[in-house]
């Protein structure tokens, strides 16, 4: 179980900042959900956290900095699940999830019985283990991001980002996917930051969302204090409905302007 803080993170492609001054602590098994426009920063923070992205400012797991670590150290400490992976069409998905085993493996050695039952566990557990002979360029493309997702949970890192983790699944594999990340989290103390598009499952899964707009941190907490017609509207230029559920849940409906 580890800790992820961000402490006045601004991030930078070349002389433009994207992102502005963030500071955040997401404690073990806390789920933090980064949300807002496109162009809005929230890809760039979890590259930041990956070293994939220029910043300045601290990122710490459990208060030592992830700048300080080896990048097999970080693989260790934190899995990613990024939007475009690279996906070599050639490899299985077996081979493709062992590769998150990688972090374990010593640089001559070799995977192991208990690495290769991990890959099949979570492939069993994303209902994908009658893939596991299927090369990567046989697969839709949902079916390639539940691997990609599967990846990241057989390293076992203690912090897990994920960028658009759903955008290529069908409603179904959508709440499975999210519903393997949630219970890690609650028996494993996984430590979660994610940014979604879609605010209903984002306000479902997450304890806390994080509204960006042009790299600015806008408004954070939960989903009912974030989740509001009249901030959605102003900052993502649209018309919804609120709905408020019994059990708490924030159901967020689009409502057309005109007939």
């Amino acid at each position: 179980m580890s800790s992820l803080s961000l402490d006045h993170v601004s991030v930078h492609y070349g002389k433009r900042t994207v992102v502005h001054d963030f500071s955040d602590t997401v404690k073990p098994g806390d789920w933090l959900c980064l949300i807002g426009p496109n162009g809005a920063g929230k890809s760039s923070i979890l590259r930041a956290v990956t070293g994939l992205a220029s910043h300045t400012g601290s990122i710490a797991v459990d208060g030592s900095p992830l700048a300080l670590r080896s990048p097999r150290r970080r693989a260790e400490l934190v899995a990613y699940v990024p939007q475009s992976p690279l996906l070599p069409a050639e490899m299985t998905a077996f081979e493709y999830v062992l590769l998150g085993r990688n972090p374990y493996i010593s640089y001559f050695g070799s995977d192991t019985a208990q690495d290769r039952a991990m890959v099949m566990n979570v492939l069993e557990r994303l209902d994908m283990a009658s893939f596991a002979d299927r090369s990567l360029g046989a697969l839709s493309g949902g079916e390639q991001q539940r691997l990609v997702i599967a990846r990241a949970l057989a390293q076992e890192a203690p912090i897990l980002l994920l960028d658009e983790p759903t955008s290529a699944l069908d409603i179904g594999h959508q709440q499975q996917a999210l519903e393997l990340v949630d219970r890690l989290r609650h028996e494993h103390g996984l430590t979660v930051i994610s940014a979604m598009h879609d605010l209903t499952l984002a306000g479902l899964y997450a304890d806390r969302l994080a509204l960006f707009h042009e790299g600015h941190l806008v408004v954070s907490g939960t989903a009912s204090h974030v989740l509001r017609a009249e901030t959605l509207a102003e900052f993502y230029g649209v018309s919804v409905t609120v709905h408020h559920e019994p059990d708490g849940t924030v159901v967020v409906v689009p409502r057309r302007t005109s007939a």
